[in-house]
């Protein structure tokens, strides 16, 4: 079988559904509950769907451009979650834990209370050590090759 750019196009808007809708149904089957950075990623997955639905029915040959910066750019949210997962480095004090050196227990009392309930610094889910949004970089980084083929045979 030839991978055309339709085919391949539609392999990436595939690929884009199922990892949004896998999403879906850890959050709403599963009961796991995303963290902030799970939701951005998930922005990304959307606007490549509408991308390939576009790019498949209007035949434009800009649009996998589109959608491999939208596939790359979950990619790169995954892989600076992935990096806050792991301890590499520092989230975003909305949903990672900040430092407590020389804060009174007011101020940390405080902190703890304004804290939400998913942590982007905790792995909430992973398969054979990989975690949810290392995958998602991983995965959403082949889309993004494959969006680059369909553009090239445009």
């Amino acid at each position: 079988m030839e991978l055309t750019r339709n085919r391949l196009i539609l392999l990436a808007t595939l690929g884009s559904l199922g990892l949004l809708g896998g999403a879906f149904a850890f959050q709403y089957i599963g009961g796991l509950a995303p963290c902030k950075l799970c939701l951005t990623a998930r922005w990304p997955h959307a606007a490549a769907i509408v991308i390939g639905v576009l790019a498949l029915t209007l035949g434009w040959r800009f649009l996998p451009w589109l959608g491999a910066l939208a596939a790359a750019a979950t990619s790169a949210v995954g892989v600076y979650h992935t990096g806050i997962e792991r301890h590499w480095w520092q989230g975003p004090t909305s949903c990672s834990s900040g430092p407590i050196d020389q804060m009174d227990a007011s101020a940390l009392l405080d902190q703890i209370l304004a804290a939400p309930i998913v942590r982007c610094d905790e792995v909430a889910w992973a398969l054979g050590g990989i975690s949810m949004a290392s995958w998602n970089a991983i995965l959403s980084a082949g889309l993004a090759v494959v969006w680059v083929l369909a553009a090239r045979r445009g």
